[in-house]
């Protein structure tokens, strides 16, 4: 497995990257946030996925370790194949995503070009499940927020969880995004995945 890659940028053309490491040049589609970092005759750096099919191999390339870690969860479900996922994350920021799944908003979902609702629908039921019923009733159970937890909250805990985050992760980070302001799910996440583990 190829997980990240480092080099010279040699072309950007859509939403492929040729990046020369060590005289090899490795073609990656990458997702609109890594096309952003990237600049030709610049050295430059991805988190990488390799899928082998049986027409070839093909890498898609990812901006941080938690925009991959969405990446394999939406492939994961039916009807959403690397392309697709690259074209979901491209689509919208990885907190509007994160926030629609955890919100079920298909609508939302829905308006990535070419994604249909029944397949957001199925990405938000199969998503959601990702979070284990053990770890939603511990965010219910946490001292730290069993008392004064909003539904808001709540959206917002399982929505990083559903990142790859932990719960204890989460909830510090919606605390400090909560004593900065955030009173919106959508502030509170947007937030919190800029300053997680900072």
């Amino acid at each position: 497995m190829i997980g990240f890659i480092s080099g010279r940028v040699i072309n950007i053309s859509d939403n492929l990257v040729l990046i020369e490491n060590n005289g090899i040049g490795y073609e990656v589609a990458c997702s609109a946030q890594a096309i952003k970092n990237f600049a030709i005759n610049q050295d430059g750096a991805v988190y990488t996925y390799l899928a082998v099919r049986e027409d070839g191999m093909y890498l898609y390339g990812f901006s941080s370790l938690e925009e991959k870690s969405m990446f394999l969860k939406l492939i994961t479900v039916s009807g959403v194949g690397p392309k697709m996922g690259i074209t979901i994350l491209s689509g919208m920021s990885l907190s509007d995503l994160a926030l629609n799944i955890a919100t079920q908003n298909v609508k939302a979902l829905s308006s990535v070009k070419g994604l249909g609702k029944k397949t957001a629908e199925r990405i938000i039921l199969e998503l959601r499940e990702k979070i284990t019923q053990e770890g939603l009733d511990s965010v219910k159970k946490d001292d730290a927020t069993s008392q004064n937890t909003t539904e808001i909250d709540q959206d917002a805990i399982i929505a990083l969880m559903g990142l790859g985050f932990t719960r204890a992760e989460s909830i510090s980070a919606l605390k400090v995004a909560t004593e900065n302001g955030a009173k919106t799910i959508e502030q509170m996440i947007t937030f919190a995945l800029k300053n997680i583990g900072k």
